[in-house]
């Protein structure tokens, strides 16, 4: 099985702990044992990292390239780079249906902690009146450079200015690969980003929302309780704002995780799952998640999985005080991030103009391993939204 989606689009999930999720008939519309030991000899902590499996159909040199560490920024940005002209070629409705007179930009900024930071736009073709702009927050273990592409692509054609950056440590932006050292630092770093870009002339004065996509929702969430005069509403895909009850960590194992994430943070000892399965309801979709090379799919680092399941924490906490304009979409039959979850936040929500939207049978990427039809109207149902509250000048 394909392991590139083992930590790709999912929250921090406890191996041996059932997924609770209901099953729903109809498409509803609202206007326990965790080994964590480390191995140590000599006092340096033994990660045992996941060893990548190949990936077919490109070449020896390819997956050569694929293979090499990618702990640090620079390797993936090289890896990235081999990939590229390999990853447009996928038979894939987010790639095939893309629009060529795009208007796209990439461009590295440097944080308030001298990080580079990767940065993506895309714009409607020159003539096209920009209606609002979009900004998004990718999920856990995932890059802005791969399905995002053909997602950003099509709502831009839609007249709609699309920003994107990679969080430190994924992705193309500095910092060690997988490794979440404190949540709000993620958080902290979308608003310093998306500060400077909401800046640009393009879009100067118009309507802006963020848009996250299961970790990423955690992020835009509190990125949105932060500073909630910046945005003019928020987009959530899978959001991972609340651990279902059965999934929760029993007390005793949520202070050794913390136990140990004191003594070797960095440390790749946390079980994971491989979710490819659970992810993708297509198989042939799914087949293409390896070429999403730069991913992170090994085991989740010990500090990573604390700040996960601290930052749900606080956002089920704090899930009264949303009170801005929310669309909610969530395949019915996900298995990573409970539907149930964006039930609670919807019900929850102080917001008065808020929309849940679950899709029969979908599962946790909706946008990318959906049939074409299913993914066609998640992204339809994302820009009748955006057009709805985004009046022309």
């Amino acid at each position: 099985m394909d392991l590139t989606l083992t930590s790709t689009f999912r929250p921090f999930l406890q191996p041996e702990f059932s997924v609770i999720h209901r099953k729903i008939n109809q498409p509803i519309i609202l206007h326990h044992n965790l080994k964590c030991k480390p191995l140590v000899s000599k006092n340096k902590v033994i990660t045992m990292a996941i060893k990548k499996p190949r990936i077919d159909g490109v070449s020896e040199a390819l997956n050569e390239i694929a293979s090499q560490n990618l702990d640090h920024a620079p390797a993936r940005r090289r890896v990235r780079s081999a990939f590229v002209a390999t990853q447009q070629q996928l038979d894939h409705i987010l790639f095939k249906m893309a629009p060529a007179d795009i208007r796209v930009e990439e461009w590295y900024e440097t944080n308030s902690k001298g990080q580079q930071i990767f940065c993506k736009s895309w714009l409607p073709k020159p003539g096209v009146r920009i209606k609002g702009a979009l900004c998004f927050c990718h999920g856990y273990g995932d890059t802005c450079t791969f399905f995002f592409e053909g997602i950003a692509r099509f709502i831009s054609a839609s007249g709609y200015a699309v920003y994107a950056i990679d969080h430190p440590g994924f992705g193309l932006s500095d910092g060690l690969h997988g490794y979440i050292p404190e949540f709000d630092g993620i958080v902290d770093n979308v608003n310093e980003q998306y500060v400077k870009i909401k800046g640009r002339p393009e879009i100067s004065g118009l309507p802006c929302f963020i848009f996250g996509q299961s970790m990423g929702g955690a992020i835009a969430l509190k990125a949105l309780l932060k500073e909630p005069r910046q945005w003019d509403g928020i987009v959530l895909v899978a959001p991972m704002c609340k651990i279902a009850e059965d999934m929760t960590p029993p007390v005793l194992l949520q202070k050794v995780l913390i136990f140990v994430s004191n003594v070797t943070p960095q440390a790749k000892i946390v079980p994971t799952k491989d979710l490819a399965e659970l992810a993708f309801r297509e198989f042939k979709k799914r087949k293409m998640a390896p070429y999403n090379v730069i991913s992170y799919s090994d085991k989740t680092r010990v500090k990573t999985a604390v700040e996960l399941l601290n930052a749900t924490k606080y956002i089920e906490s704090q899930v009264e005080k949303v009170a801005s304009p929310m669309l909610i979409l969530h395949g019915a039959a996900d298995k990573v991030t409970d539907p149930l979850v964006s039930q609670y936040l919807y019900d929850k929500s102080s917001s008065s103009d808020k929309t849940l939207k679950l899709y029969e049978g979908g599962y946790h990427c909706i946008l990318e391993g959906e049939p074409d039809d299913r993914i066609l109207t998640v992204l339809n149902d994302i820009i009748a939204w955006l057009d709805s509250r985004c009046s022309p000048n």
